[in-house]
């Protein structure tokens, strides 16, 4: 019998839900690419073990996880890329007992706990243990023992694991490394039935660098000269290359949909409330627990696990009576698009605006657009020179933004030497609401930037070490002194970015806040006078860049360092990334030395945009992500666009240098 007709028959017993398969073929179960239902048919129907799967991924980081860069003065040292390095170093952590590590060949900094080498407390089992375990369950009952049995994990070194340390890739000196308790997901991850392999790699404390001073430096799979993006870089990484089932990131910009898109794989960034971020260093009001996967499905299924109120988390209040009555992996099925409004972000999209770096991104999302058409969805496009919300942010802006809005015109709104109003503000407001062409021209969705400081960041910091209760490391100052930190000139000092935290004495969240509400505000009133259910546009207009690139001047609001585009996300609406092609060229920002010399003065020299220039094309196939946008809790209709778009283009393909093993099924 075929593998085909297994799930079909186990779905039709309601063993199995009822799903995609995507990656079965006649002759029996394969591991790369496997997905959820795949893998628990081939439970199901004896063809493998829960333990022989958790191995055979071992058996794929042992052969791809190693370090994917040159490193002659060390870990923390500057580094050169390898091209085809056919490593990724996208796993920090495993979680193996010292013993079945050692056995296995991977070296100590793999290690569960560095402050606990015997490790032997039987409360903590390994991810092997748990795989004997659910084995032994599998045959005693015949069923499987939660919906993600056998659905193997990574998560993101910034959540808490009982069993495995955490420190947001930091080399800090902590008493004892591995947190007092879980994260609020991952026991909910770990009672549905997921094991937790290993903790994947991120750019240190959450940073956008492909970096961090304990796991190194990240690479690409589709191209390991270029970056996976940050700062949830293993986890987008890990999952592409098929060295785990799914992985769980992190976003408080761009850090779940970003890694996603460079691994040409699915992740959402869920609506803010949605998910606890509880037992997570340094959460704010940002902050989004999400998972990455290689199918809309798949993603769905872990979403299904982690969602939901927790009174640990008081943000998470916000579900009550909110929740779907169905699962969201109900939703993540193939079918027409009928009905569905959808309008294009083309402020995103217009090629006038930006370089020609941006230009083949936005001709494949363009083609995305007519394939969702082609599904029966009606397209609300301005034009390719045309913007989708302008007009209706120009009518509601000044006003709901109201200081914020002010601060961005002085020369409109002028302030004396203590920020006091040497005009009325009050009248001009009322001006521009009568009449809209007053608005300064650039107001729109592209210029609409983040607030100022407030303090978040060390006070997050300092809130969650409190609450550890680490006797070494017990606030943000400690983390300064008593760590090690890379050091290299083509990639930002983390040391430095945690100095910078330590000087800020206060904690003001009102500027964010009011942009948050304002913002989410606009964005729900434009959607419904342009009378759109979702919304679309590239998840980054540039493809992954080099390693060590520099980080290139902002282009009309688009950020120079990865192009991610995050304000929609970052204000709590849901989005989700889905592949939508590849690149055949790309134009890459390079250090121009040339540029570097000037008659600028030292002070104004200090504070300029390192010198740069493109270089190009060359060609590169490189991952492309479209994101899908939409109303806070209407992740179902996200996973309904998404799963049909998938299917009608199937733009996912696994990374070529990483392949199946001798022997691998």
């Amino acid at each position: 019998m075929s593998f085909r007709k297994v799930v079909l028959l186990l779905t039709l017993a309601g063993l199995l839900p009822a799903g995609n398969v995507l990656a079965s073929s006649a002759d029996g179960f394969h591991l790369q690419e496997a997905t959820i239902s795949e893998i628990q048919a081939a439970l199901l129907s004896r063809q493998i073990t829960t333990a022989g799967l958790v191995k055979m991924y071992l058996d794929r980081i042992k052969a791809y996880n190693g370090t994917c860069v040159n490193q002659p003065h060390g870990i923390l040292g500057p580094i050169t890329t390898i091209a085809h390095a056919g490593q990724i170093n996208a796993l920090a952590t495993l979680n193996l007992r010292p013993a079945t590590r050692i056995a296995m060949g991977f070296d100590e900094r793999k290690a569960r706990s560095l402050t606990h080498p015997i490790d032997d407390d039987p409360m903590m089992p390994d991810a092997l243990e748990v795989a004997a375990e659910q084995d032994r369950q599998l045959a005693a009952s015949g069923k499987l023992v939660g919906p993600l049995h056998g659905v193997v994990m990574a998560i993101k070194d910034q959540y808490d694991t009982i069993d495995m340390r955490t420190t947001s890739g930091a080399d800090a000196f902590y008493a004892n490394d591995r947190p007092p308790t879980d994260s609020e997901f991952v026991r909910r991850l770990r009672a549905a039935g997921a094991i937790i392999l290993a903790k994947a790699n991120l750019g240190e404390y959450a940073s956008a660098i492909p970096r961090s001073s304990f796991g190194g430096t990240f690479c690409n799979p589709y191209d390991t000269e270029r970056s996976p993006r940050g700062s949830s870089s293993g986890s987008g990484s890990a999952v592409a290359a098929n060295l785990v089932t799914c992985a769980i990131a992190e976003e408080s910009g761009s850090s779940i949909r970003g890694p996603a898109s460079a691994a040409n794989s699915v992740g959402i960034a869920a609506t803010q409330e949605l998910v606890s971020r509880r037992g997570m260093v340094q959460f704010g009001i940002n902050t989004r627990v999400g998972p990455i996967c290689r199918t809309v499905e798949d993603t769905a299924k872990v979403l299904d696990a982690i969602a939901g109120y927790d009174p640990g988390d008081e943000l998470t209040v916000f579900t009550r009576g909110r929740m779907p009555q169905q699962s969201y992996a109900s939703h993540a099925q193939p079918g027409r698009l009928d009905g569905v409004r959808i309008g294009v972000v083309r402020e995103y999209m217009r090629k006038s605006l930006f370089t020609s770096a941006d230009t083949q991104t936005i001709d494949i999302v363009s083609r995305g657009v007519e394939d969702l058409r082609a599904l029966g969805a009606t397209i609300i496009d301005p034009g390719e020179e045309g913007e989708l919300f302008t007009g209706c942010l120009r009518r509601y802006g000044p006003q709901d933004e109201n200081i914020l809005f002010t601060r961005k015109y002085p020369e409109l709104f002028g302030v004396d030497e203590n920020g006091k109003p040497t005009t009325d503000h009050t009248s001009l407001l009322l001006d521009m609401v009568m009449n809209p062409e007053l608005v300064p021209a650039d107001f729109n969705l592209r210029e609409l930037g983040s607030a100022a400081p407030d303090g978040q960041n060390k006070y997050m910091m300092n809130l969650y070490l409190r609450q550890r209760g680490d006797s070494n490391i017990r606030s943000n100052a400690d983390l300064i002194v008593k760590s090690n930190f890379h050091n290299d000139p083509n990639f930002p000092d983390r040391r430095q970015g945690r100095e910078r935290a330590e000087q800020v004495t206060s904690y003001n969240m009102a500027e964010r806040l009011l942009r948050r509400f304002s913002l989410r505000q606009l964005v729900l009133q434009c959607m419904e006078e342009i009378d759109v259910d979702a919304l679309v546009y590239p998840t980054s207009n540039l493809p992954p860049r080099l390693l060590g690139a520099p980080e290139g001047p902002n282009v009309n609001g688009r950020r120079g360092s990865d192009g991610v585009w995050s304000l929609i996300g970052a204000q709590g609406f849901p989005v989700i990334t889905v592949p939508a092609g590849f690149t055949t060229e790309v134009y890459d920002l390079v250090r121009d030395p040339a540029a570097a010399t000037s008659v600028a003065t030292t002070s104004e020299q200090s504070n300029a945009p390192e010198p740069t220039k493109l270089v190009g094309p060359v060609p590169a196939r490189l991952p492309v992500g479209m994101d899908i946008a939409g109303r806070p809790f209407d992740e179902p209709l996200l996973f309904r666009i998404a799963a049909a778009y998938e299917q009608a283009t199937h733009h996912r393909s696994a990374p070529g240098d990483f392949g199946a093993l001798p022997g691998e099924p």
